[in-house]
């Protein structure tokens, strides 16, 4: 925030930034303030006499290839600066709220059971309201398609509308985070023993294997 040639609004906007992301992680506030109150009346170090490298130009980082590109500018007088491709910010802070209908979103959800109320956890790219249209079908075809259909199906138990049986339980709008998020919800109410007997975590899924080690640590 400070090392950056930022103006004071931005600056402000930045420091109400890390502000959010220490609340949700419970750092505790003191230690920000104190922090920021000392670098804010630290003394700038002294600006050297010529600047042959004052251009600046940013390239996202998302494989080991871009340095062969960027090593391109080593003998100009262009600094090169790298960013991520996802950002610890975008999965900490505080989202805006949403003006989506909640079933008309997409990402990692559950759809419960009305008998015994066990769980299934589910992910999808597309509207929960698709998702659990297919879920209702594939009970009224007769077809084990997935572990909640299978559940209802050999179990003889009752469904429901979405309202009543189906929750978002994280709105995802990166794909590649759908998979993994699922995962961890599986596994999460697995060990609560909520989730249907029908869907079990992915033993040989590399996911779950990283989140059994975090338990035993």
């Amino acid at each position: 925030m400070y090392n950056l040639p930022l103006d004071q609004d931005k600056r402000q906007r930045e420091w109400e930034t890390i502000k959010t992301m220490g609340k949700n992680n419970d750092v505790p506030s003191q230690v920000l303030h104190k922090l920021h109150r000392k670098l804010k009346h630290k003394k700038p170090r002294p600006k050297p006499e010529t600047a042959d490298r004052e251009k600046w130009t940013t390239f996202t980082y998302h494989s080991p290839k871009i340095r062969a590109i960027t090593n391109l500018f080593k003998n100009t007088n262009i600094n090169i600066a790298f960013k991520p491709a996802t950002t610890t910010e975008k999965y900490l802070r505080q989202k805006t709220l949403h003006t989506t209908p909640v079933y008309d979103r997409s990402g990692v959800y559950t759809i419960s059971c009305k008998t015994c109320q066990k769980t299934y956890v589910g992910q999808t790219s597309r509207m929960l309201r698709t998702r659990h249209q297919e879920h209702i079908r594939y009970i009224r075809n007769n077809d084990p398609k997935s572990a909640y259909s299978l559940h209802i199906l050999n179990q003889n138990h009752e469904y429901g509308p979405i309202q009543d049986t189906m929750k978002l339980i994280k709105g995802v709008e990166e794909q590649t985070m759908l998979l993994p998020l699922e995962q961890l919800y599986i596994h999460t109410l697995h060990n609560k023993d909520e989730l249907m007997p029908e869907q079990t975590p992915q033993e040989n899924n590399p996911i779950y294997e990283i989140l059994q080690n975090m338990d035993r640590t």
